[in-house]
């Protein structure tokens, strides 16, 4: 009997987690050396927070086109905006990911002060949280779609796993923003 993926979702999107969740934790501890990554100049370094705030807040944009399109019953449209996001959030994370292994470390807050520690702290913590418990969430959600005829979607758990993850997934950007927000515009 062959392995077939949608006749295992659960551990295939656990499987796949613990591998990307893995990856990223290995990058942010340092465990991936920055001379096996090409190097750019220190200006394009500089340019990632400004081009993730615009992937995110991109990635605000089609989760909410997204909801409304299925809402409305646009399979089709709500899966590309759902793949958009998936992809703004790949190459979000690639870049973040990238900066923060090349520069060994993520970007100091200014001050150590009320803002710093009942704002940005709090805030960078669970957009950090959310980011995380999305994963296998979306995997799931994921594989269900890619595995099964459209029809069939509306038999699995997409719809009730998808509201969750789209809306944690929501939180998370607009948190990231407010991060980015706070590490480059306020101060």
């Amino acid at each position: 009997m062959a392995f077939r993926v949608r006749d295992n979702v659960p551990g295939v999107a656990a499987a796949l987690s613990v591998v990307s969740l893995a990856l990223v934790f290995g990058a942010v501890l340092g465990y991936i050396p920055a001379s096996l990554l090409p190097h750019v100049s220190e200006s394009a370094l500089d340019l990632i927070p400004h081009v993730n705030a615009v992937l995110s807040t991109t990635a605000i944009v089609t989760i909410v086109l997204g909801v409304r399109a299925i809402r409305r019953g646009n399979v089709a449209r709500h899966r590309t905006l759902m793949l958009s996001t998936l992809g703004l959030f790949i190459g979000f994370l690639v870049l973040y990911l990238y900066r923060l292994t090349i520069l060994e470390g993520p970007t100091e807050f200014p001050s150590q002060g009320v803002v710093y520690q009942f704002v940005y702290l709090p805030t960078l913590a669970v957009h950090i949280l959310l980011a995380i418990v999305c994963i296998p969430l979306l995997y799931y959600v994921l594989l269900l779609a890619v595995t099964r005829p459209i029809e069939e979607i509306y038999e699995t758990r997409h719809k009730t796993v998808g509201r969750v993850a789209a809306s944690l997934w929501l939180v998370s950007f607009v948190l990231g923003d407010v991060v980015y927000s706070l590490l480059h515009l306020v101060n």
